[in-house]
């Protein structure tokens, strides 16, 4: 860490108090540096605005318009519970590049509330580089996730109101396929019974709830490009079957305008900044091991059009949030990457290497060693998309040089351009990222031939086969019975040109979260597929993969409060 940064001698400061001794400017300047008219903005306070991109002025260069930025998609090698810091790389990067002259914006998720209260932290990076403000965007930031929630519940309650006043469409209810749903970390609501209490209360059937980022209607917020087309995929979504086994729409019940109407304020990206002062768009938020994991389309694309350089981020490693990017987003849009960081950490490569999570601090080479596998094949799958990374080495203060350099020549002997990033020290405007900016700028420009992994024609069942062979590293898959059943109603129902959407442990290749490292002779085992028709994909859960997590023995809430003055505590 920098001594410019972190006086020596004294210990490091949290997140939330760099966060909250850092001096914000006002976002109208934030918005008019990046080129966004003031007719497009729509502000939250001081720090936060929407942009509304039909508002926005056509960017032009010199009276000319000029051509979309180019986008980094920041993904890493597979997460530890010791934390790898992506987003803290993410926000470093492309300060640094802004440092070094280029028009860059960036393009992050949202943070669900639920994971913050649990155990993950948040998603606006850490140290010096962060994006402000930090505890706003952290907890309830404009409301976004409150309307997609409103917007789900709306929908189920609706339906199950249709079912009680007489059920014309013939909805079987023990055939529904969309849940509830709770931006919380809440085991108890898996599984539940509703309706109970007699004929007034409506219809008994067994429900459930996902956590809101895990929903469909998060994942079509995620992919539309404009309004319209947002309603087009509203009304496409399938949340049940008749009592004869045929899908029924939200088209069908009539209330993709009201859904519409829920969701339209939301719908424009929220603009923020970094402590460096780089503009920021964090917008949607679907999780990367139960859902697509990028942040919105609309977004992405309104950054594209005010910068000459997109940094984005797809959730948990490139297994997961990467590979979804390339098959899932960049098919419904011309958002393919130009370069791709994986981002790597000692710390991580040793836990995969067989240390345990108390001993990460002590250097061991032999561990780093061993546990570089994973890096390894996260390297090579990024390559199977015409693109070669850079790879990311983010640094913590207990990393040693020898460990350091071990790396760096490990990537330079695999042919992989690599530079150790100190951003989290010595971000927000210092040098700790340079070394990887240039790099990454140079990559951006170098050649590449982008491809998919898969044809949208091949069938589920081997596009499935396809992701867990050449991106897992596993032999096979074995499909349960439901799965089976399921993949032969796709195919009835002509959805099987859809991509597919792995719901998997984001800790490992394999479908087991203690499988570390890259393992190798292994199958992983589908349990069910679920058609997710307005999101225009196939969710495929694997293993024990839940779509409402539990929290821990120990939440993270529990250290949380406030001062005072009503100011956050205790967040990171």
């Amino acid at each position: 860490m920098s001594e410019s940064t972190i006086p020596a001698g004294t210990a490091a400061p949290s997140d939330l108090e760099i966060a909250q001794r850092a001096t914000m400017r006002p976002i109208e300047e934030i918005a008019a540096a990046a080129g966004i008219n003031a007719e497009a903005l729509e502000l939250y306070g001081r720090y936060k605005a929407k942009i509304d991109p039909a508002r926005l002025a056509a960017s032009k260069a010199g009276g000319v318009s000029r051509a979309p930025g180019k986008v980094v998609l920041v993904s890493a090698m597979s997460p530890t519970p010791a934390g790898e810091g992506k987003s803290t790389t993410t926000v470093g990067l492309a300060d640094s590049l802004a440092r070094a002259g280029h028009r860059v914006m960036i393009a992050l998720r949202e943070p669900s509330l639920g994971p913050i209260l649990g155990m993950k932290g948040g998603a606006t990076g850490g140290g010096y580089s962060q994006v402000l403000p930090m505890d706003e965007i952290n907890l309830h930031f404009t409301g976004d996730f409150h309307a997609v929630t409103s917007a789900n519940n709306a929908l189920m309650a609706l339906v199950d109101n249709h079912i009680y006043q007489g059920n014309e469409l013939n909805i079987d209810p023990r055939r529904m396929t969309f849940k509830r749903v709770l931006d919380m970390n809440d085991r108890s609501l898996r599984e539940v019974v509703i309706g109970l209490g007699g004929p007034t209360q409506g219809t008994p059937r067994q429900d459930g709830f996902d956590i809101t980022v895990a929903s469909e209607i998060m994942a079509v917020f995620c992919l539309a490009t404009d309004l319209a087309d947002l309603r087009e995929r509203l009304g496409r979504i399938t949340f049940g079957y008749t009592y004869d086994r045929q899908p029924v729409t939200v088209a069908q019940l009539g209330v993709q305008g009201a859904l519409t109407m829920l969701l339209r304020d939301a719908l424009k990206p929220n603009l923020v900044q970094t402590i460096a002062g780089t503009p920021a768009l964090v917008h949607g938020g679907p999780f990367a091991n139960i859902a697509h994991g990028c942040n919105s389309l609309i977004a992405t694309q309104t950054a594209r059009s005010l910068a000459d350089i997109v940094v984005t981020e797809a959730g948990f490693g490139a297994d997961l949030g990467a590979e979804k990017y390339m098959d899932i987003k960049s098919r419904v849009a011309d958002v393919a990457p130009s370069a791709v960081v994986v981002v790597a950490t000692i710390r991580a490569l040793k836990m995969h290497g067989g240390v345990p999570k108390d001993q990460l601090r002590e250097p061991n080479v032999d561990a780093l060693a061993a546990g570089v596998v994973n890096l390894q094949r996260h390297v090579r799958n990024v390559e199977k998309f015409g693109i070669t990374p850079v790879v990311a080495i983010n640094r913590f203060a207990t990393d040693t040089r020898e460990e350091l350099d071990w790396l760096l020549e490990w990537c330079a002997a695999a042919g992989v351009q690599a530079a150790v990033a100190d951003v989290w020290g010595r971000g927000g405007g210092g040098d700790g990222g340079d070394e990887l900016a240039a790099k990454v700028a140079a990559a951006v420009d170098a050649p590449h031939t982008f491809r998919h992994l898969y044809p949208l024609e091949m069938s589920v069942e081997d596009k499935i086969r396809t992701i867990v062979q050449e991106i897992y590293g596993a032999d096979g898959v074995d499909f349960s019975v439901p799965a089976l059943k399921r993949l032969a109603e796709i195919e009835k129902n002509g959805w099987s040109g859809f991509p597919v959407c792995m719901a998997k442990t984001q800790y490992s290749f394999t479908d087991d979260a203690s499988r570390l490292g890259a393992p190798k002779g292994f199958t992983v085992h589908v349990r069910d597929l679920i058609p997710k028709t307005g999101a225009g994909f196939i969710v495929a859960l694997t293993g024990a993969v839940m779509t409402m997590p539990g929290l821990p023995r120990v939440p993270a809430a529990m250290r949380m409060d406030v001062d005072a003055a009503g100011n956050p505590v205790g967040l990171f």
